[in-house]
């Protein structure tokens, strides 16, 4: 399957990045401006927090500016919602609900560690600079 799907993987990321952005996005907007059937969570200071992350994490991601610095922070958020949510309730990720969190926050992480790769504003806006660029040696110091 590798070597088939192999020479695909940047376009699947890119894919699987923009997909999860958005979702991660629509958490943040259901918390925020209500939706889905429930009224704006704006009630408490951690769940507005929370909302204003994933909102503005999920969109950076999706749309690919600075998504692994977004990813890092949504990351670290998702470990703190599990841990302050569902831990409490029960040991199992499954018993607890928080499976989500528990596999947002690893998704998140191998966002942070591969960034924002193709279909992204990084790879074309002046700010990024190339990879051939970074992965150039220094040149050498002249006397």
């Amino acid at each position: 399957m590798e070597r088939w799907l192999g020479r695909y993987s940047e376009w699947i990321y890119a894919v699987a990045r923009i997909v999860i952005g958005l979702m991660f996005a629509a958490h943040g907007a259901q918390k925020l401006f209500g939706g889905s059937g429930g009224p704006p969570m704006t009630g408490s200071a951690m769940m507005m927090t929370a909302g204003t992350i994933e909102f503005i994490a999920g969109l950076m991601i999706a749309l690919g500016v600075w998504a692994g610095w977004a990813a890092f922070l949504a990351s670290g958020e998702m470990a703190v919602a599990y841990f302050t949510a569902h831990a409490p309730n029960a040991v199992s990720p499954l018993a607890n609900k928080g499976e989500l969190a528990v596999l947002y926050c690893f998704i998140f992480l191998v966002i942070a560690a591969k960034g924002s790769g193709k279909l992204s504003l990084d790879a074309i806006l002046p700010w990024a600079i190339s990879q051939e660029i970074k992965d150039r040696p220094p040149a050498p110091l002249r006397p």
